[in-house]
């Protein structure tokens, strides 16, 4: 009995001594990311020149320098960042993916006139759950390309939408679009909740897809239906996403319902709050911005659309000085006319600038932040994607600085916003999984989906001029 007591001693005894000796070496992880300049968007802002970041599963477990992550983490595979900045995905808060096959349609025009003469009546005729796959994925794989990691979604059969969405590897803020007229998917407001509800139960706790309610606007929307939408999304727990003062026109709808201004009148009626995502923000004043601020609202600033279409310039000093949850948005890319989320950034630094008469205004920093933490604030995920952190999501981009046009680098955060296209971007990685490597995406049939969109033109064309 006493030499099996030592004999079971002597097993522990081992069995500790290698299990201690399992956590001093290095960490066994699936991706580690070296020698690039890590712009981590953090609360402290770091940039690490030479640096690293381990990824295990979905998730980032360091950021370092490439020197520490060498030492602490034995990758499965690793990818070479020399002459890259490795930093966030791209959150876009605002698309409506498959309008992708209307780019181009009809240009040079005021929203009213779009939307009414071209944009709802090519819809009526072309939009099915085909066109809609089909659209998605040419979304997803620009996207893809361009360094967009996540994307917040308004649009008919949003099932669809997610289903291609989650086939690409994207991440999605989708929401199911709630109408007052007859459209593809819902010939009633009521129908159209209720898909809403149907595809929430579908999606809801998803890795990759958050389900949304969204009703469309306030000009599109009588009051009973707008509640109805913000009670389901309430209800279920899931976001609220909407166009809000994005014209003119609209604060005239507000005035017909006894309100001075959009915001005013969705606050009267109790829509607003935690989970609502606007976008456009164009025509609100400093006490909407309180209340927007107040109630916890985020924001999606689209300036490109908002130019194209002179729908006016959106008060974006004025929301950062209130603190409002800022992102920044492309719109569809029928009236941007691409989801480039680098052009985005570009564009809002500078039509700040112009318009306030101030250099100072929007900085890059503050430009690249709308386009990363700032969108994940706006949407509500700040504490999963949006930055470079230990425990957060793996969602990151790796964006070569070696073009002529990049040459001298002084500041990699200026070079991010001022002078870097989308496609720049050599690597796409959401959740842990690469999506893009070496400017090859993995997920997706490119050349196929490029000839099926193409095919899809045609059809568009045709359909167009049949009117």
């Amino acid at each position: 009995m006493c030499k099996r007591v030592l004999l079971t001693g002597l097993l522990t005894l081992v069995a500790a001594v290698a299990t201690l000796a399992g956590q001093v070496g290095p960490r066994a992880v699936s991706l580690a990311i070296l020698d690039g300049t890590v712009v981590t968007m953090d609360g402290t802002g770091r940039v690490i020149q030479g640096g690293g970041v381990a990824v295990d599963g979905a998730n980032i477990v360091a950021v370092d320098t490439a020197a520490n992550i060498r030492q602490r983490f034995r990758p499965a595979q690793t990818i070479d960042a020399t002459g890259q900045v490795v930093m966030p995905g791209l959150v876009n808060t605002h698309t409506h993916a498959p309008m992708v096959l209307f780019r181009g349609l009809a240009d040079d025009l005021a929203l009213n006139e779009w939307l009414t003469k071209y944009i709802f009546p090519a819809e009526a005729k072309m939009v099915t759950p085909e066109f809609v796959r089909a659209g998605t994925r040419l979304a997803a794989l620009e996207m893809i390309e361009s360094g967009t990691t996540t994307f917040a979604d308004m649009y008919y059969f949003e099932e669809e939408i997610a289903t291609e969405t989650k086939a690409a590897g994207l991440r999605g803020v989708l929401g199911q679009t709630v109408i007052q007229f007859p459209v593809a998917d819902a010939k009633t407001p009521a129908e159209g909740l209720a898909r809403a509800e149907a595809f929430i139960r579908k999606f809801k706790g998803d890795a990759l897809i958050t389900p949304a309610v969204a009703p469309h606007a306030l000009y599109t929307l009588d009051g009973p239906t707008l509640i109805a939408a913000r009670e389901l999304s309430k209800r279920l727990g899931v976001p609220t996403l909407i166009h809000v003062a994005e014209t003119r026109d609209e604060q005239r709808t507000a005035n017909d319902r006894g309100r001075a201004t959009a915001v005013a009148y969705l606050d009267s009626i109790g829509f607003l709050g935690p989970g609502v995502v606007a976008a456009h923000g164009v025509w609100v004043p400093d006490a909407d911005i309180a209340t927007l601020k107040a109630r916890g609202v985020g924001v999606s600033h689209n300036p490109e659309s908002n130019m194209k279409l002179a729908s006016g310039v959106a008060p974006v000093t004025a929301y950062l000085r209130a603190g409002v949850a800022l992102g920044l948005g492309t719109d569809g890319a029928a009236s941007n006319n691409d989801l480039d989320m680098f052009e985005a950034m570009r564009m809002a630094s500078l039509l700040q600038k112009v318009t306030t008469v101030d250099p100072t205004a929007v900085s890059a920093r503050q430009a690249l932040e709308m386009a990363t933490i700032g969108g994940a604030r706006a949407l509500g995920m700040e504490k999963t994607i949006g930055s470079l952190e230990p425990g957060k999501r793996a969602d990151l981009i790796l964006v070569s600085m070696r073009a002529a046009r990049q040459t001298p680098l002084f500041d990699p955060l200026s070079h991010l916003v001022y002078v870097t296209r989308g496609d720049d971007v050599q690597t796409t990685i959401v959740n842990g999984q690469v999506l893009m490597r070496d400017r090859t995406v993995l997920t997706l049939d490119a050349d196929a989906i490029l000839k099926d969109s193409r095919s899809w033109g045609e059809k568009v064309k045709a359909a167009v001029a049949a009117r």
